[in-house]
C-alpha cells in the first residue's frame, strides 16, 4: 500500500481533455518517484495513495491540483540587454531565474527586436490532466533517498 516515503514505480499515460497523449511511461521505462516529496502533481499523488502493486486507476486532475492555473503575470517582456550579449536566444529555449525568492523556469515565446517574450507558466498550466496509472512496484525509500527528497534509480546525478 502506497504511503509517505515509499518509492513508487508506475506506468502511466497522460492525456489532455482532447484525448491527446502528452506523456507516458511503461513497464520497460517506468516512472519512479518518492511518495510525499512533491515529485509528482498533488492530485495524482493523492489519488494513488493506498494503492498496492497491480493497482490501476484513472485519475482526472484539475489545474489547481496539477500544474496550477495559467498566470498571465508570468508572461513577461524582457529587454534583450538583460541577457548575455553572446546568447543566441530562440523560441522554446528555457532558462531559470530567481522570482519572489524561488527558482522559476521561463520559456522563450518569441524574440521581437530588442524584447524577449517569455512565459513562466508550466506548459500544462490551466489544463485538466487525465492519467491512466498502473502501480508496478512499491518499496521503502533509503535514508539517502529520503535525505535528498527523490529516488536514486541511476538516472539522477548530483
Amino acid at each position: 500500500m502506497i504511503k509517505k516515503n515509499d518509492v513508487v514505480t508506475m506506468g502511466y499515460t497522460l492525456k489532455n481533455s482532447g484525448g491527446e497523449v502528452l506523456d507516458s511511461a511503461d513497464a520497460k521505462e517506468p516512472l519512479n518517484y518518492l511518495h510525499g516529496a512533491k515529485n509528482i502533481v498533488p492530485g495524482l499523488e493523492e489519488a494513488i495513495e493506498g494503492l498496492a502493486i497491480g493497482g490501476k486507476v484513472d485519475v482526472t486532475v484539475p489545474p489547481e491540483k496539477g500544474y496550477g492555473e495559467d498566470d498571465p503575470g508570468l508572461r513577461l517582456k524582457i529587454p534583450r540587454a538583460n541577457f548575455p550579449a553572446d546568447a543566441d536566444i530562440k523560441p522554446d529555449m528555457q532558462f531559470a531565474s530567481e522570482m519572489d525568492g524561488h527558482r522559476q523556469i521561463f520559456t522563450v515565446i518569441s524574440v521581437e527586436n530588442d524584447e524577449i517574450n517569455v512565459d513562466g507558466n508550466h506548459p500544462l498550466a490551466g489544463q485538466t490532466l487525465h492519467f491512466s496509472v498502473e502501480i508496478l512496484g512499491v518499496r521503502g525509500a533509503t535514508e539517502e533517498e529520503l535525505s535528498h527528497g527523490h529516488v536514486h534509480d541511476g538516472t539522477h546525478h548530483h
